[in-house]
């Protein structure tokens, strides 16, 4: 309809960016609508998703690790990066996370708690997207409670020999490298977690991949199994110590989600309206309905609040003042909104709304991962529940 506003118009979204941050966000959505979008519904049915192909592009198109600075990535700003999270998700939350594993978790592990010889010798590589990495933290008996870890790494003269589990790790079949979080005995209780960088070659280093998911079919998602793996004393990060490290970089990956998911909710919400614009009902357009309309009014605010939300905690993290209750404000109002948005926007294409012919079934099927990956939707109510209180009730 000629006389129909967008969602960005309607908010006046752009008002609120750089012309340099639009210029990447169109960039991105570009890449994404050409390169991804008319393939995605494949690689969601078939489990199957041509991730190192994929990473290379990603790579040259410059958002691997682009919140970093040197070592071949970007430089750009949080907000930017978020913006290119949004646009990605937009398209698939397997792709985000991809790109969010890749950047936020293993690269900003390595660029922040890494040594200088980690640094050059994975960071370049991993932005180029020639190397893949993933990240192992969550264990099949530990998701919230990372402090209780039963992966271990012992020393062995100047070496250390790690054993455990990981699981639910993205990227983890196809990575190159494996930044995993152990407990060491060098202090007492999760003080005495550090993390390592381990290349999967290393003999005693394995990754199966994890099939029969319902959500995030177009990722990879592997388990980690560390028998024995024996490394240099090298391989140990060192200046990450304690639960700091890994929650640091989850911190990281977190900020993303809280664009990405909303990036999700805005495809869902444009492909109901403009479904109910053609959709004919006892012969007239669906969109002529008042219920339609106050579905479409009710989740339009949802999703541009959620810009909102999403804008301002940006330019927080560019000032470098953002806290990390501050994010979970943003993971658990934007996730949960956008699961909500992307099942009643399946009302409105009624059948059809099942079906990989329109996104919105993958994407509510993709958040229902997302609600509950890096912190749950009740942590982040606890986290935000002590920051108000002064309590701190996980326990």
């Amino acid at each position: 309809m000629s006389n129909a506003q967008s969602l960005t118009q309607l908010f006046a979204l752009d008002s609120l960016l750089e012309q340099e941050e639009i210029d990447i966000r169109d960039t991105v959505r570009k890449f994404g609508n050409e390169r991804i979008r008319p393939h995605v519904a494949q690689w969601f049915e078939e489990a199957k998703l041509p991730a190192r192909e994929l990473a290379k592009e990603l790579g040259q198109l410059g958002v691997l690790g682009m919140h970093l600075d040197g070592y071949g990535c970007a430089g750009m700003s949080a907000t930017a990066y978020g913006l290119a999270c949004l646009e990605l998700e937009a398209v698939d939350s397997g792709i985000r996370s991809l790109v969010s594993v890749q950047g936020s978790l293993a690269m900003f592990s390595i660029h922040h708690w890494g040594s200088e010889e980690q640094k050059q010798e994975w960071l370049p590589r991993m932005a180029a997207g020639e190397a893949i990495g993933c990240f192992g933290l969550t264990e099949p008996d530990f998701g919230s409670n990372p402090a209780g870890m039963r992966t271990n790494a012992k020393r062995d003269g100047d070496d250390w020999i790690l054993n455990g589990t990981k699981m639910w790790i993205t990227n983890g079949s196809i990575a190159d490298v494996a930044v995993v979080w152990a407990q060491t005995d060098l202090e007492e209780g999760s003080k005495g977690i550090r993390g390592f960088v381990v290349p999967t070659d290393t003999p005693g280093f394995s990754a199966p991949e994890i099939h029969s998911k319902l959500s995030l079919r177009a990722s990879v998602t592997s388990e980690l199994v560390l028998d024995g793996v024996r490394l240099p004393s090298s391989a140990m990060m060192p200046k990450a110590k304690g639960l700091r490290g890994p929650l640091t970089s989850l911190g990281e990956a977190r900020f993303g989600i809280v664009f990405g998911a909303i990036g999700a909710a805005r495809d869902c919400l444009e492909t109901a309206i403009e479904y109910s614009q053609s959709r004919e009902v006892f012969d007239k357009p669906l969109a002529g309905y008042q219920l339609t309309q106050a579905k479409i009014a009710d989740m339009a605010l949802e999703v541009g609040k959620g810009h909102l939300l999403a804008y301002h905690l940006g330019r927080i993290k560019d000032r470098g003042e953002i806290a990390p209750e501050q994010v979970s404000l943003g993971k658990l109002n934007n996730v949960r909104e956008a699961i909500a948005i992307a099942r009643e926007c399946r009302t409105i294409l009624g059948a059809n709304g099942i079906t990989l012919e329109y996104p919105v079934i993958r994407h509510a099927n993709n958040l229902e991962s997302v609600l509950t990956y890096e912190g749950t939707s009740e942590v982040h109510q606890l986290t935000i529940g002590k920051a108000l209180t002064g309590e701190a009730a996980f326990r």
